[in-house]
Protein backbone atom coordinates (compact mmCIF):
# COMPACT_ATOMS: atom_id res chain seq x y z
CA UNK A 1 0.00 0.00 0.00
CA UNK A 2 1.88 3.46 -1.38
CA UNK A 3 1.47 5.65 1.23
CA UNK A 4 2.90 9.78 0.37
CA UNK A 5 5.69 10.74 2.06
CA UNK A 6 5.44 14.57 1.67
CA UNK A 7 1.89 15.22 3.15
CA UNK A 8 1.43 17.98 5.84
CA UNK A 9 -0.26 16.63 8.86
CA UNK A 10 -2.33 18.81 10.79
CA UNK A 11 -1.61 20.54 13.60
CA UNK A 12 -3.78 20.87 17.02
CA UNK A 13 -5.85 17.30 16.35
CA UNK A 14 -6.18 14.63 18.34
CA UNK A 15 -4.29 11.07 17.08
CA UNK A 16 -7.64 9.72 16.05
CA UNK A 17 -8.69 13.27 14.38
CA UNK A 18 -5.59 12.97 12.58
CA UNK A 19 -5.23 9.59 11.60
CA UNK A 20 -9.07 9.58 10.06
CA UNK A 21 -8.63 12.98 7.97
CA UNK A 22 -5.74 11.64 6.20
CA UNK A 23 -6.83 8.31 5.47
CA UNK A 24 -10.34 9.93 4.46
CA UNK A 25 -8.55 12.32 1.91
CA UNK A 26 -6.37 9.54 0.38
CA UNK A 27 -9.38 7.15 -0.03
CA UNK A 28 -10.86 10.92 -1.89
CA UNK A 29 -8.47 11.54 -4.21
CA UNK A 30 -7.19 7.72 -4.88
CA UNK A 31 -4.07 7.55 -3.48
CA UNK A 32 -5.31 4.31 -1.41
CA UNK A 33 -7.40 2.23 -4.55
CA UNK A 34 -10.66 1.18 -3.90
CA UNK A 35 -10.56 -2.73 -2.68
CA UNK A 36 -7.62 -1.64 -1.44
CA UNK A 37 -6.02 -3.70 1.82
CA UNK A 38 -5.36 -0.99 4.87
CA UNK A 39 -2.28 -1.86 6.88
CA UNK A 40 -2.41 -0.53 10.48
CA UNK A 41 0.94 -0.71 11.52
CA UNK A 42 2.11 0.91 7.88
CA UNK A 43 -0.81 3.61 7.84
CA UNK A 44 0.54 4.22 11.94
CA UNK A 45 4.12 4.11 10.97
CA UNK A 46 3.53 6.99 8.41
CA UNK A 47 1.31 8.99 10.61
CA UNK A 48 3.05 8.62 13.50
CA UNK A 49 0.56 7.03 15.34
CA UNK A 50 -0.04 4.31 17.16
CA UNK A 51 -2.42 1.15 15.87
CA UNK A 52 -5.29 2.24 18.59
CA UNK A 53 -6.25 5.59 16.37
CA UNK A 54 -6.04 3.68 13.30
CA UNK A 55 -8.44 1.24 14.19
CA UNK A 56 -10.16 4.59 15.89
CA UNK A 57 -10.09 6.23 12.04
CA UNK A 58 -11.36 3.05 10.78
CA UNK A 59 -14.30 2.65 12.71
CA UNK A 60 -15.29 6.15 11.61
CA UNK A 61 -14.61 5.51 8.09
CA UNK A 62 -16.85 2.42 8.02
CA UNK A 63 -19.61 4.54 9.44
CA UNK A 64 -19.08 7.13 6.25
CA UNK A 65 -19.19 4.08 4.55
CA UNK A 66 -15.79 4.30 2.84
CA UNK A 67 -14.26 1.10 4.35
CA UNK A 68 -15.62 -2.37 4.98
CA UNK A 69 -14.10 -4.02 8.11
CA UNK A 70 -14.30 -7.93 8.20
CA UNK A 71 -13.39 -8.76 11.78
CA UNK A 72 -10.83 -10.18 12.84
CA UNK A 73 -9.47 -10.92 8.95
CA UNK A 74 -9.12 -7.31 7.22
CA UNK A 75 -10.60 -3.81 6.54
CA UNK A 76 -11.01 -2.53 3.05
CA UNK A 77 -11.50 0.58 0.81
CA UNK A 78 -15.63 0.11 -0.35
CA UNK A 79 -15.65 0.09 -4.27
CA UNK A 80 -16.70 2.91 -5.99
CA UNK A 81 -20.29 1.44 -8.09
CA UNK A 82 -21.38 3.01 -11.26
CA UNK A 83 -25.08 2.94 -10.08
CA UNK A 84 -24.73 4.69 -6.95
CA UNK A 85 -23.45 7.83 -9.30
CA UNK A 86 -27.32 8.57 -9.83
CA UNK A 87 -28.49 8.31 -6.38
CA UNK A 88 -25.99 10.04 -4.68
CA UNK A 89 -25.68 13.30 -7.03
CA UNK A 90 -29.76 13.25 -7.44
CA UNK A 91 -30.31 13.15 -4.19
CA UNK A 92 -27.31 16.17 -3.35
CA UNK A 93 -29.12 18.41 -6.35
CA UNK A 94 -32.58 18.46 -4.16
CA UNK A 95 -31.41 19.10 -1.36
CA UNK A 96 -28.80 22.11 -3.09
CA UNK A 97 -31.88 22.95 -5.05
CA UNK A 98 -33.88 23.50 -2.25
CA UNK A 99 -30.76 25.42 0.09
CA UNK A 100 -30.39 27.89 -2.94
CA UNK A 101 -34.29 28.37 -3.44
CA UNK A 102 -34.47 29.24 0.11
CA UNK A 103 -31.02 31.85 0.70
CA UNK A 104 -32.04 33.17 -2.51
CA UNK A 105 -34.70 36.06 -1.10
CA UNK A 106 -32.25 36.02 2.22
CA UNK A 107 -28.46 36.23 0.53
CA UNK A 108 -26.57 39.68 1.03
CA UNK A 109 -24.34 41.62 -1.04
CA UNK A 110 -21.60 40.66 0.79
CA UNK A 111 -21.91 36.87 0.66
CA UNK A 112 -22.86 37.24 -3.36
CA UNK A 113 -19.15 38.67 -3.36
CA UNK A 114 -17.86 35.68 -1.45
CA UNK A 115 -19.36 33.49 -3.79
CA UNK A 116 -18.19 35.35 -6.78
CA UNK A 117 -14.59 35.18 -5.18
CA UNK A 118 -15.23 31.63 -4.72
CA UNK A 119 -16.19 30.80 -8.57
CA UNK A 120 -13.21 32.50 -9.24
CA UNK A 121 -11.11 30.31 -7.06
CA UNK A 122 -12.69 27.72 -8.76
CA UNK A 123 -11.99 28.80 -11.72
CA UNK A 124 -8.29 29.55 -11.81
CA UNK A 125 -7.71 25.64 -10.38
CA UNK A 126 -9.62 24.58 -13.15
CA UNK A 127 -7.27 26.10 -15.75
CA UNK A 128 -3.97 25.45 -13.56
CA UNK A 129 -5.46 21.99 -13.77
CA UNK A 130 -5.46 21.38 -9.97
CA UNK A 131 -8.13 18.93 -9.39
CA UNK A 132 -8.21 19.06 -5.44
CA UNK A 133 -8.32 22.47 -5.38
CA UNK A 134 -10.88 22.43 -7.50
CA UNK A 135 -12.99 20.58 -5.73
CA UNK A 136 -12.36 22.29 -2.47
CA UNK A 137 -13.17 25.76 -4.18
CA UNK A 138 -16.46 23.78 -5.37
CA UNK A 139 -17.48 22.55 -1.90
CA UNK A 140 -16.58 25.71 -0.47
CA UNK A 141 -19.02 27.49 -3.10
CA UNK A 142 -22.14 24.82 -2.57
CA UNK A 143 -21.79 24.60 1.55
CA UNK A 144 -22.04 28.48 2.06
CA UNK A 145 -25.60 28.49 -0.02
CA UNK A 146 -26.34 25.83 1.87
CA UNK A 147 -25.05 27.40 5.28
CA UNK A 148 -27.10 30.52 3.58
CA UNK A 149 -30.39 28.36 3.58
CA UNK A 150 -30.14 28.20 7.46
CA UNK A 151 -31.59 24.59 7.84
CA UNK A 152 -29.04 22.25 9.53
CA UNK A 153 -30.53 19.52 8.28
CA UNK A 154 -30.00 20.09 4.89
CA UNK A 155 -26.23 20.75 6.34
CA UNK A 156 -26.20 17.63 7.89
CA UNK A 157 -26.83 15.25 4.93
CA UNK A 158 -25.16 16.73 2.51
CA UNK A 159 -22.06 16.64 4.31
CA UNK A 160 -22.60 12.71 4.38
CA UNK A 161 -23.78 12.74 0.76
CA UNK A 162 -20.70 14.87 -0.06
CA UNK A 163 -18.19 12.49 1.34
CA UNK A 164 -18.99 9.72 -1.39
CA UNK A 165 -19.08 12.31 -4.13
CA UNK A 166 -15.62 13.69 -3.78
CA UNK A 167 -14.66 10.50 -4.73
CA UNK A 168 -16.54 10.83 -8.15
CA UNK A 169 -16.05 14.31 -8.13
CA UNK A 170 -11.86 13.97 -8.00
CA UNK A 171 -12.30 11.24 -11.00
CA UNK A 172 -14.47 14.13 -12.74
CA UNK A 173 -12.08 16.98 -12.24
CA UNK A 174 -9.33 15.27 -13.80
CA UNK A 175 -10.78 14.99 -16.72
CA UNK A 176 -9.75 18.26 -19.33
CA UNK A 177 -10.58 21.38 -18.53
CA UNK A 178 -13.18 21.99 -21.07
CA UNK A 179 -15.27 19.15 -18.92
CA UNK A 180 -15.62 21.59 -15.91
CA UNK A 181 -15.71 25.28 -17.71
CA UNK A 182 -19.74 24.38 -17.47
CA UNK A 183 -19.08 24.40 -13.76
CA UNK A 184 -17.74 28.07 -13.70
CA UNK A 185 -20.37 29.03 -15.99
CA UNK A 186 -23.67 27.60 -13.95
CA UNK A 187 -22.27 29.23 -10.71
CA UNK A 188 -22.51 32.72 -12.81
CA UNK A 189 -26.09 31.71 -13.23
CA UNK A 190 -26.56 30.63 -9.45
CA UNK A 191 -25.17 33.88 -8.42
CA UNK A 192 -27.04 36.82 -11.08
CA UNK A 193 -30.09 34.79 -9.79
CA UNK A 194 -29.03 35.16 -5.98
CA UNK A 195 -28.31 39.12 -7.53
CA UNK A 196 -31.83 39.51 -8.50
CA UNK A 197 -33.45 37.46 -5.43
CA UNK A 198 -35.04 35.04 -8.14
CA UNK A 199 -35.53 31.82 -6.03
CA UNK A 200 -36.60 29.71 -9.01
CA UNK A 201 -34.30 30.75 -11.55
CA UNK A 202 -31.54 29.67 -8.15
CA UNK A 203 -33.27 26.11 -7.40
CA UNK A 204 -33.17 25.19 -11.13
CA UNK A 205 -29.41 26.58 -12.21
CA UNK A 206 -28.20 24.46 -9.23
CA UNK A 207 -29.80 21.80 -10.14
CA UNK A 208 -28.56 21.91 -13.32
CA UNK A 209 -24.98 22.37 -11.72
CA UNK A 210 -25.04 19.00 -10.10
CA UNK A 211 -26.96 16.72 -12.39
CA UNK A 212 -24.94 17.79 -15.04
CA UNK A 213 -21.77 16.99 -13.40
CA UNK A 214 -23.60 13.29 -12.70
CA UNK A 215 -24.39 12.83 -16.47
CA UNK A 216 -20.96 13.03 -17.20
CA UNK A 217 -19.35 10.93 -14.91
CA UNK A 218 -22.31 8.41 -15.88
CA UNK A 219 -20.69 8.35 -19.56
CA UNK A 220 -16.63 8.47 -18.23
CA UNK A 221 -16.59 5.20 -15.99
Amino acid sequence: MPIPKDFAAPARISAKGRAFDQIQRWIIDGTIRPGEKLLEAELGESLGVSRTPIREAFQLLEMRGLVAAYPGRETRVTLIEKEDIFKLYSTLAALHALAAEVAAPLVRPEEIERLSALNAEFEQAVVRGQPYGAMEADEQFHNLIVELSDNPYTASFSDSLQVHIRRFKYVFLKQPIDSTQASVDEHLRIIEAFRSGNAAQAREAMRSNLIRPMRELQRLL
